[in-house]
């Protein structure tokens, strides 16, 4: 079995990671610093499971849910992920 050097790969690696740069992160400048964007978006997500719950729990569809646990931390996740792509996504 024969080893490559690593001077042999690294013009290699070069190009396979110039792909990494692209452009910078999304970030919201908020209160005089610059917070990434995942971060609102899991709020919204989070604060909308809440809102959901709530009604949930006023419709009476909440006691009917198989694992809460789950269909919530799904609700958050997918209105964190609807959130970035409405505002974020291209």
């Amino acid at each position: 079995m024969r080893f490559v050097s690593c001077a042999r790969l690294a013009p290699l690696a070069a190009v396979v990671l110039s792909g990494c740069v692209g452009t910078r992160a999304p970030s919201i400048p908020l209160f005089g610093a610059y917070f990434p964007a995942w971060l609102a978006c899991v709020t919204v997500g989070i604060l909308g499971a809440v809102v959901i719950r709530v009604a949930f729990v006023f419709i009476g569809l909440d006691d009917r849910l198989p694992l809460r646990l789950l269909v919530y931390v799904c609700l958050a996740s997918g209105l964190s992920f609807a959130t970035s792509l409405l505002f974020f996504g291209s």
